[in-house]
């Protein structure tokens, strides 16, 4: 009996050990996601304001007639990415790191793939446009067109859209890809003397 009763002791302090560690190991994962998380959302805000206050996105938009939000994808992409860390450290505190990384890093690429075919889905097509009718320069600034019942004056032309002002003063933004496929109608201003004879 006595023996028995050591037997029965020693299972029972071997599974109070290994249930504290995993209880452990399961506390310390927890206490890690949150940081991280927090860390992540930290520090993709700072790197937002920090090239806001540089400006990033009125400056690409400049020199390259693109509106690419450049400042709101090095948010997200480090926010992410801290993220990712995080739950790869988590992992390997519970020892899952080999099968089960394997299958988030083939996730995380996935996502990342179809977050830039997202991304430049319409950047592409616009672009490819903009530079045709830019080679072929159909438009011009001042040139009134009249476009899907939309009509009004070229005010500008950049790679991915062009600018026109209606009579009304309104400003309305053309993707290229959509004049490239579209009929569009070339509208002769009245000249002064035109005017003129209309109100004699």
């Amino acid at each position: 009996m006595a023996e028995f009763a050591e037997v029965v002791a020693g299972a029972y302090e071997t599974v109070k050990q290994s249930t504290s560690g995993i209880f452990y190991k399961f506390l310390v994962s927890i206490v890690l996601l949150l940081i991280g998380f927090i860390l992540g959302k930290i520090l993709g805000r700072l790197i937002f304001k920090f090239l806001h206050s540089f400006e990033v996105d009125e400056t690409f938009s400049k020199l390259t007639g693109t509106s690419l939000k450049i400042e709101v994808i090095a948010e997200s992409f480090t926010t992410y990415f801290v993220y990712f860390v995080t739950i790869v450290i988590v992992l390997q505190q519970l020892g899952l790191a080999s099968t089960i990384l394997n299958m988030i890093a083939a996730g995380v690429l996935i996502l990342i793939i179809l977050s830039t075919f997202l991304g430049i889905k319409d950047f592409v097509p616009n672009a490819i446009s903009g530079f045709i009718l830019q080679n072929k320069k159909k438009f011009r600034i001042g040139q009134i067109i009249k476009v899907k019942g939309m009509q009004g004056k070229i005010i500008g032309i950049t790679l991915l859209e062009t600018k026109i002002e209606t009579k009304d003063g309104d400003i309305i933004f053309i993707p290229n890809s959509v004049l490239s496929r579209t009929e569009v109608t070339y509208v002769k201003a009245k000249s002064r003397n035109s005017k003129k004879s209309d109100d004699d």
